[in-house]
């Protein structure tokens, strides 16, 4: 779906004040330094006639990254750039895009150039469509169904979502894929840790939304390698699992009773 088909029903949202952007895309990247024009040119393409914002956070860079990011930011004026000090993992890097950005809507992906930012606009249109059905949360998760990755990190991704999904039943059959939207103000209401990415649908289920996965495209890497890992964060991640279950039960969704 392109943007110019779903760009009018978006103009009718009541709460986007003039000047505020209807989507922030928000990048986490450590050392993607020949990623970054190619991907930049592709969300800027994808969102052409949607008001939009590219929020680049460089999570500790020590390649060219922040250079690049410089140079661009000077002739495009939708760029944001946040850099950490020190590299401090993944979800702080989208938890501080979160943070920084403007924009009603949310979209995350992978700085790596794998997502496509031309799933967006049919992720922003479901997510809207979801929403009229009620005015529970919506997370639109994307679902890499072809996967242009190792076979060794494919199964490993594989039992990742089969663990999670018994022991949180979350219902998302790729949390661990980089392209997610939800609304902004959904995202600030949930708990925040290292490493929330992964359970973004669980977070959401949990305050009482829903998770809408989409089938999305994948691309083959084309330059460097992966920074941030595979479930080596095995040990870790298991940590994690345990701890969002304990939240999933250490928390009841109070329903409010409207006022006489």
């Amino acid at each position: 779906m392109s943007a110019m088909n779903i760009e009018p029903k978006f103009l009718t949202l009541p709460e986007i004040a003039p000047g505020t952007p209807l989507i922030s895309v928000v990048v986490p990247v450590h050392n993607e330094a020949a990623n970054i024009p190619p991907l930049i040119a592709a969300i800027s393409e994808a969102l052409a006639g949607i008001e939009h914002e590219i929020v680049y956070v460089d999570d500790g860079s020590t390649d060219a990254s922040p250079k690049i990011l410089a140079e661009i930011a000077a002739r495009l004026p939708s760029l944001v750039r946040v850099r950490h000090r020190n590299s401090c993992g993944q979800s702080a890097a989208v938890i501080t895009g979160v943070k920084t950005a403007r924009g009603v809507f949310i979209a995350t992906l992978d700085g790596d150039g794998q997502n496509d930012p031309a799933d967006i606009p049919a992720m922003l249109d479901g997510a809207l469509t979801a929403e009229a059905q009620g005015p529970r949360p919506v997370l639109i998760a994307g679902h890499r169904v072809t996967r242009k990755d190792s076979e060794a990190k494919r199964w490993g991704s594989r039992i990742a979502n089969a663990v999670r999904g018994y022991l949180l039943r979350d219902g998302t059959p790729d949390t661990g894929c980089g392209l997610k939207l939800f609304r902004r103000a959904a995202f600030l209401e949930l708990p925040h840790f290292d490493h929330i990415h992964r359970f973004l649908p669980a977070l959401f289920i949990r305050a009482g939304g829903r998770v809408v996965s989409v089938p999305v495209r994948h691309h083959q890497r084309t330059h460097g390698a992966s920074h941030y890992g595979t479930w080596d964060r095995l040990k870790v991640g298991i940590i994690d699992l345990f701890g969002v279950a304990w939240l999933q039960r250490r928390w009841k969704l109070p329903h409010i009773d409207p006022t006489p």
